[in-house]
C-alpha cells in the first residue's frame, strides 16, 4: 500500500474525470455565492463570487483525500465557501465605521448580559447605546452581512478579535470543516443554539440546515426579509458571546452572565 493518500480527483485521476466532477460541481458554486450575495450590499458583484467559488472548487479537486472517508460534495461546500469568504475579506468591502458600530453592539451586549443576569432585549439594549428601536433593528439588518465569515471569538494569546477556525491547523484532516464535526465543538454550537430563544433557533435552523433563503425564512415565520436579517444578526451575537465565553474556559457563573441565558 501507497504511503501517501490517494487522492480521488488528484493529479493521477483522468482529466475527463476532474472536467466530469467540475460541471457536476458547478451548480453548488452558483448556489452558494447567491445565498452569500443575498446578504451582501448591492455594489459587491455575484459574478465576482462566483469566479471565487470555482477558484474554491478546483482547489478541492486538488486536495481531496478519499480515505477520509468523506463525500466530496460535503468537502467541495466548504473549500468554496471558504474561498468565497477569503475573497470577501481580501476585497475589505465593509465599511471601517460599520465594523466600529458591530463590535459597539457586542460590547454593549455583552455588558449588559451581565449586569441583568440574562440576555437583553433589543428594547434594553437601543436604550443602552442611546438609540431609538428603529435605529438598531436597522443597524443590525446592516450588520447582518459581517456575519458571514465564521463566528469571531477574543484570542486568548492577545485580547485581538480572530476567526473561530483561525484555531485550528491547516492539515487535511484538521481543517475547519473536520474539526467543526468533532463531537466536542458539536456539543458547544448544540448547547449555545439550544440557549437561544426558541424564534432565534427555529430561523437558524431553516437558514442553515433546510438552506431556505432569507425571504423563504420569513415567509415561513410570517415576518419580512428585513427582520429575519436582524434577528439572524442580534442570534449571530448572542452566539459568539456565549461561545467566547465557552473557549476561553470561564466559570460556569461567569458563563451564565456572558450568555444571559442561563
Amino acid at each position: 500500500m501507497s504511503k501517501h493518500p490517494v487522492h480521488a480527483y488528484g493529479g493521477l485521476q483522468a482529466e475527463a474525470e476532474r472536467e466530469r466532477v467540475l460541471m457536476e460541481q458547478l451548480p453548488q458554486v452558483r448556489y452558494l455565492a447567491r445565498r452569500i450575495h443575498e446578504r451582501l450590499p448591492r455594489h459587491v458583484p455575484l459574478e465576482a463570487l462566483i469566479h471565487a467559488g470555482v477558484v474554491g472548487l478546483i482547489d478541492a479537486l486538488g486536495k481531496f483525500d478519499q480515505s477520509k472517508h468523506v463525500q466530496f460534495s460535503s468537502y467541495a461546500k466548504f473549500r468554496i465557501r471558504g474561498a468565497i469568504l477569503d475573497s470577501l475579506r481580501e476585497l475589505d468591502w465593509s465599511p471601517r465605521e460599520l465594523r466600529r458600530k458591530g463590535r459597539m453592539v457586542e460590547e454593549t451586549y455583552g455588558a449588559l448580559s451581565g449586569k441583568l443576569g440574562r440576555a437583553p432585549n433589543e428594547t434594553e439594549i437601543a436604550h443602552e447605546l442611546g438609540i431609538e428601536l428603529r435605529e438598531l433593528q436597522s443597524l443590525l439588518a446592516e450588520l447582518d452581512g459581517l456575519e458571514l465569515g465564521s463566528l469571531r471569538v477574543e484570542s486568548p494569546r492577545d485580547g485581538k478579535e480572530e476567526d473561530l477556525t483561525d484555531r485550528v491547523s491547516g492539515a487535511p484532516d484538521e481543517t475547519p470543516f473536520f474539526f467543526c464535526l468533532r463531537s466536542e465543538m458539536k456539543h458547544l454550537l448544540a448547547q449555545a443554539i439550544g440557549e437561544l430563544p426558541e424564534k432565534e433557533q427555529r430561523l437558524l435552523s431553516l437558514y442553515y440546515y433546510e438552506e431556505l433563503t432569507m425571504k423563504e425564512v420569513g415567509e415561513v415565520l410570517g415576518i419580512g426579509e428585513s427582520r429575519v436579517s436582524q434577528i439572524h444578526s442580534l442570534a449571530m451575537v448572542r452566539l459568539r458571546t456565549r461561545l467566547t465565553a465557552l473557549l476561553a474556559g470561564t466559570s460556569p457563573a461567569a458563563r451564565a452572565k456572558a450568555a444571559g441565558t442561563l
